[in-house]
C-alpha cells in the first residue's frame, strides 16, 4: 500500500466514475483501475461495486474511506507545517476577538499588517465571540490567536497586554443625563439600563463597578454582544454602562466619563503556551505588540 494508492481511492471514491476520476488525477484509467485492484488484493476485500455506469463503494469501501481520508489530512497537515517551518510568509491564520474588539480594533490591526507586510499572503479567517466561547476555541486549537479580556485560572494560555479600554455611560442625546460629561455611577441608577448578559466578559467587571457603589441599577435588556447593546440605547430603550467604541458616535450617543468608581479594561493577545505557531502568526503577534506599545 502506497500514498499513491490511498489518493487514487479517495478521488474515485467521491467521483465514483474511472473516467472523470483518472482525468482528475492526471493518469489514465488503465493506470488507476491497475492501482485499485492492487489497494483490494492486499486488503483482501472490494472497495467498489458497479451501480449502473458508475461505480460505488461496497460496505467495506464506506469502513475504509473515513480512515484514508484522515491519514492524508493528517499528512497534509504535516507538509504545510514543514513548509511554514521552513521560513513561508504564506499561511492561514484563524483569528477570534470579543465583540468590543470586532468594529475597529481587530480589523484595524489586520488592515495594517497586511498593508505593512504585501509580500506576505495570509488567509485570515475571522471569529467572535464572548472572552470565555474564543479561549475556549483556543485551547481547542479552533484558534491560533485571540484578541481578549484577561481570564484567571488559565495557566496554558499567555497573555500579553496590547491596550486599555475605558468605560462609560452611554446615553440618548435627549437623556436627562445627557446635559452632564461626566458622572456618578450613582446618577444612573434611577434609569432602566441595558446590561451584558452573565455570558460576557464584561459582565463581572460591570457588576464589580456598581457593587463598589453599594448599589445595583434597574436591568431592562440583557444583551452579549455591545454594539447591539447600543443599537437599544439610540432607540431609548435604557442606558448603558460598556466600553467606548466607535459606534458609539456612528449611532450619535452621548458618553459619559465615570468618574466614581473610574475603571479601565484591559485587553490582550492570547496564545497557547507550548503550542505551535507558525511564522505568519508569530509575525502578525510581533507586529501587534510592536503596535500597541
Amino acid at each position: 500500500m502506497n500514498l499513491n494508492q490511498l489518493e487514487y481511492f479517495r478521488t474515485l471514491a467521491h467521483e465514483e466514475h474511472y473516467t472523470r476520476a483518472a482525468q482528475m488525477l492526471s493518469i489514465t484509467q488503465p493506470s488507476l483501475s491497475h492501482a485499485i485492484a492492487q489497494l483490494e488484493q492486499e486488503l483482501g476485500t472490494r472497495l467498489f461495486e458497479k451501480k449502473g455506469r458508475n461505480i460505488v463503494l461496497t460496505r467495506y469501501g464506506k469502513i475504509f474511506l473515513p480512515f484514508v481520508e484522515d491519514a492524508l489530512k493528517i499528512l497534509d497537515d504535516g507538509v504545510q507545517r514543514t513548509r511554514e517551518l521552513n521560513g513561508s510568509k504564506e499561511g492561514m491564520i484563524n483569528l477570534a476577538y470579543i465583540y468590543t474588539m470586532g468594529s475597529d480594533f481587530a480589523p484595524r490591526m489586520v488592515r495594517k499588517f497586511i498593508d505593512t507586510f504585501p509580500d506576505y499572503k495570509i488567509d485570515f479567517h475571522f471569529t467572535v465571540g464572548t472572552t470565555g466561547e474564543i479561549l475556549d476555541g483556543l485551547k481547542s486549537d479552533q484558534y491560533d490567536i485571540v484578541f481578549s479580556s484577561f481570564q484567571d485560572g488559565e495557566p496554558d494560555i499567555d497573555f500579553k497586554k496590547i491596550g486599555r479600554q475605558k468605560l462609560v455611560v452611554a446615553v440618548p442625546q435627549d437623556h436627562p443625563l445627557a446635559i452632564k460629561d461626566s458622572v456618578d455611577l450613582r446618577d444612573t441608577i434611577e434609569y432602566p439600563q441595558i446590561y451584558f448578559s452573565k455570558g460576557s466578559g464584561l459582565r463581572p467587571v460591570v457588576d464589580s463597578m456598581f457593587e463598589k457603589i453599594d448599589q445595583f441599577p434597574k436591568v431592562a435588556f440583557e444583551m452579549e454582544e455591545d454594539s447591539s447593546m447600543a443599537g437599544l440605547v439610540a432607540q431609548g430603550f435604557g442606558i448603558a454602562v460598556m466600553p467606548d467604541i466607535p459606534i458609539l458616535r456612528a449611532l450619535g450617543l452621548k458618553t459619559l466619563d465615570i468618574y466614581n468608581p473610574f475603571y479601565e479594561r484591559s485587553v490582550y493577545i492570547a496564545t497557547l503556551k507550548k503550542h505551535y505557531l507558525s511564522p505568519v502568526a508569530k509575525a502578525f503577534i510581533q507586529f501587534v505588540c510592536e503596535e500597541t506599545k
